[in-house]
């Protein structure tokens, strides 16, 4: 099949042989490795602070990693944020660049989790550790300096998919409750039966191959069975009613554009307020090329929507 996509990915689109899900432990060493010698990012204006905070019952102490605005005395809108990778890859600090701009420009104090990775940690693990992020950050809102009536959930890609679960179980446990759901290329229905699905074998880096491999490590054989709880995968609640406002964001030459886009549609079809946007002329990994066009508008509607869901 021919991909259209905009003329400032074509050249990296060669460069993410790298995200093979077949060895999670190989894969994160190269990564890993890729990353050595790159400069920290820049914290100007932003207060970091690395923590460890009380986990679920099974993972005492979840790392995180907290950024404030620097100089800003009143309380201000909190986001927890749940870095993506499949379930399987990925550390607090590929987040480092979102977070820092979120907080700059969103003017919010950041939470982003380090929850525990499959295949090692399978379901619920990381999603338990996210939840108890979540807890953790309402309860202590006024120590950090946050709004507990102003909290979002924001995830990228398999981090879209675990804040619609956080959302879900906020819901179902009288948990903290939520302003706000920012679902960006979210990796939410292990059944993988939609178009995008079945169209977008081969591109680049992330693909219904890797899709499948992701959904194995992280519900082993249950994956597309019909024994696969909905915190797992959220596309499979039949009940959207009651969930906090809304924007899911798609890629056109994304595997999950589909379910995205459905999911979408089933919380407006609930009452519940929601925006989309499917950007053309990507794929799904686009995200990690910040200097991409389409990269650069979704950075700023990023910014726009949290605002709004925020601060207005």
């Amino acid at each position: 099949m021919t991909y259209r996509y905009d003329a400032d990915l074509v050249e990296a689109a060669g460069n993410f042989g790298v995200f093979d899900l077949t060895d999670p432990q190989e894969t994160r060493a190269k990564l890993l490795a890729a990353s050595a010698g790159r400069p920290a990012p820049d914290t100007t204006g932003v207060e970091v602070t690395n923590l460890r905070i009380p986990g679920p019952e099974d993972n005492p102490q979840v790392p995180v990693r907290v950024y404030r605005p620097a100089g800003v005395e009143e309380d201000l809108p909190a986001v927890l944020n749940i870095h993506g990778g499949g379930f399987v890859i990925g550390r607090i600090e590929v987040d480092d660049a979102t977070c820092l701009d979120i907080a700059r420009r969103v003017k919010a104090v950041v939470l982003s989790v380090g929850y525990r990775l499959a295949p090692e940690n399978p379901y619920p693990a990381g999603v338990e550790d996210c939840y108890a992020a979540l807890e953790w950050l309402a309860r202590t809102a006024g120590d950090l300096g946050a709004d507990a009536g102003r909290i979002a959930v924001h995830g990228i890609s398999a981090g879209g998919g675990l804040a619609a679960a956080v959302a879900l179980m906020a819901r179902d446990r009288g948990g903290p409750r939520l302003a706000f759901q920012y679902l960006d290329l979210p990796e939410l229905d292990d059944r993988r039966d939609t178009l995008s699905m079945r169209r977008f074998t081969d591109t680049p880096g992330w693909n219904a191959p890797n899709a499948e491999l992701s959904w194995r490590h992280y519900l082993g054989e249950r994956a597309g069975s019909e024994d696969v709880p909905v915190y797992a995968a959220p596309a499979r609640e039949k009940d959207l009613s009651g969930l906090p406002p809304a924007y899911v964001t798609a890629l056109e030459y994304d595997p999950c554009r589909d379910e995205a886009v459905a999911y979408a549609e089933n919380l407006f079809a609930a009452g519940v307020p929601v925006e989309t946007h499917v950007f053309s002329g990507a794929y799904h990994l686009a995200y990690l090329i910040p200097t991409a066009r389409v990269s650069r508008r979704r950075a700023e509607e990023r910014v726009t929507v949290l605002r709004h869901a925020l601060h207005d």
